[in-house]
């Protein structure tokens, strides 16, 4: 590996870390944020579709911009609105306004789409250069800042610290890893990496031509159900435990750390497994321990036991999404705009998640309402051997029928 890729993927190390800083912050602060707006748990969904809009904008967006712009830009605007949107969060939860956090949120979804997936385009470029996986690294350091968040969030709770000065605090750590990591990002890698892939096919019609492959297809059936286990905990697990086992908000940040630790450590654990197994394999067990974790969640009698099984949801949930996309972008044609396609269908989980969840939670709870998750976790164990398929199967995928 040559310098200026080695500076380059540190660069995408150091912003992943510092995003999944800011995401466990906000997640940590939920308890505290919905007690200070004084909201339903159904009102609650409402706030964080303001997160899952922002999301499905940025991420939509990105694609286009990254082939346009290139990477370095798009991650530079990212991360701007990641910044200012938890200011705005931080504002309106000082001022108990949900419009303004509901907006703040908004501007944060939208900052971390345009980032992530220019990120997860510019990681399988990186891989496709050094020959080894890039992307389950890539999103073990945002688990790693989640970890990094949480143990933040957690303190703070416990120390009943204003939510508004906390995450002003972070949005400006924030801001000083962005700059440090955009400076050491080739300028325009990105855009080439786009134009070369296939430059007969831009905007929506571009993005569209590539789900005619039905492997491709399969693959956004995975990765939305992987990406859905994994938001279920990020948008709702300090909540569930809050609500569903009457534990206090700290034990319920405490409760996502432990999930937010096993992601940590299965991501940075799942290269020699991938070597060793394959990707379907990997994700086949992977969704089922997933799985097997969540069903102690909801069926526990105990918040212990429900606590301690968070870790096997953890485990299970970490490689589903970096997996799949690595599987996307293992194709000689159009691997940048499969990427951003199979991420734009991740994206979808968290766009619908969140508010169908908490509505549906206002009328059986939040621990019955996770069995949406569970069902997504079974089909994605079942269609996981589709991710074995690799580069011959993708470039002879017969198109679907139109």
């Amino acid at each position: 590996m040559d310098a200026v890729t080695r500076r380059w993927r540190a660069a995408l190390f150091l912003f992943m870390l510092a995003a999944g800083t800011g995401m466990a912050s906000w997640v940590a602060r939920t308890p505290a944020v919905r007690d200070g707006l004084d909201v339903s748990t159904g009102a609650m969904g409402l706030v964080l579709f303001g997160l899952s809009t922002g999301s499905m904008a940025g991420v939509t967006a990105s694609g286009p911009l990254v082939r346009r712009y290139g990477g370095r830009v798009t991650i530079s605007v990212g991360a701007s609105l990641v910044v200012a949107g938890l200011l705005v969060v931080a504002a309106g939860t000082s001022l108990s306004l949900a419009g303004g956090v509901a907006c703040g949120l908004a501007l944060f979804g939208a900052g971390m789409g345009l980032a992530e997936v220019a990120f997860n385009i510019e990681g399988a470029a990186i891989e496709s250069i050094i020959g080894r996986p890039v992307l389950p690294v890539l999103h073990g350091c945002f688990s790693l800042g989640t970890v990094v968040g949480a143990l933040l969030g957690m303190a703070m709770t416990a120390a009943g610290f204003p939510v508004g000065w906390h995450l002003s605090a972070v949005a400006a750590l924030i801001a000083a890893a962005a700059v440090r990591a955009i400076l050491s990002i080739p300028h325009g890698t990105g855009k080439e990496a786009a134009s070369d892939n296939s430059s007969h096919q831009g905007g929506l019609r571009g993005q569209l031509h590539v789900w005619r492959d039905r492997r491709l297809i399969l693959i956004g059936v995975i990765v939305l159900a992987m990406a859905f286990a994994e938001g279920a905990a990020n948008d709702w697990l300090p909540l569930l435990m809050v609500d569903g086992y009457h534990v206090s908000a700290t034990a319920g940040s405490l409760t996502f750390l432990a999930f937010a630790s096993s992601m940590t450590l299965g991501r940075f654990a799942g290269g020699p497994l991938l070597a060793r197994f394959g990707r379907g394999q990997v994700v086949r067990i992977s969704a089922a321990t997933a799985a097997l974790g969540l069903v102690v969640v909801i069926v526990s009698p105990s918040p212990l036991m429900a606590g301690a099984a968070t870790v096997l949801w953890g485990l299970g949930a970490s490689l589903g999404f970096p997996v799949t996309l690595s599987a996307a972008g293992d194709h000689p044609h159009d691997a940048a705009a499969r990427v951003g396609a199979v991420a734009t269908a991740g994206y979808v989980a968290f766009l619908v998640g969140p508010p169908a969840l908490g509505f549906l939670a206002d009328h059986i709870g939040l621990r019955l309402t996770m069995t949406v998750v569970l069902a997504l976790l079974i089909v994605a164990s079942t269609l996981a051997g589709v991710l074995d398929s690799g580069r011959r199967a993708d470039a002879e995928a017969e198109p679907v029928s139109t």
